[in-house]
């Protein structure tokens, strides 16, 4: 995202007017943004979004939740416990409403994500 444009001055192509260059970004919050996104896609594919009658995509909610997991897995101990124990508990929930929305559930430990995490009951 790197510009002529200071980080400071509005910038019309972008969400909120602002741009930032993405090498002044700390890798924690690169980190936490993509998780963020992860998680919520994966929200949404589980049943959870703002549609009350949208249809779950398990098939899609499975790859974005061992995605999430990964990440998690894989860069918690960068994070910090307060950044990690809240990915964790996102983690958490997206699993169990997997879980919760599948007309046939894993077995304990074949979930989406849950090699990385171990099983979620």
């Amino acid at each position: 995202m790197s510009s002529d444009v200071p980080a400071s001055a509005p910038a019309d192509d972008t969400p909120g007017g602002y741009e930032r260059d993405i090498g002044e970004v700390p890798a924690v919050e690169v980190i936490n943004t993509v998780a963020v996104h992860l998680l919520s896609a994966a929200a949404v594919k589980c049943g959870l979004g703002e549609e009350p009658d949208a249809a779950a995509d398990l098939d899609e909610a499975r790859k974005l939740i061992d995605a999430l997991a990964g990440l998690v897995t894989a860069s918690a101990q960068h994070l910090g416990d307060h950044h990690a124990r809240a990915l964790r508990d996102g983690l958490r929930s997206v699993q169990l409403a997997f879980r919760e929305a599948s007309p046939y559930p894993d077995a304990p430990g074949a979930g989406p994500g849950e090699k990385y995490t171990g099983p979620v009951n």
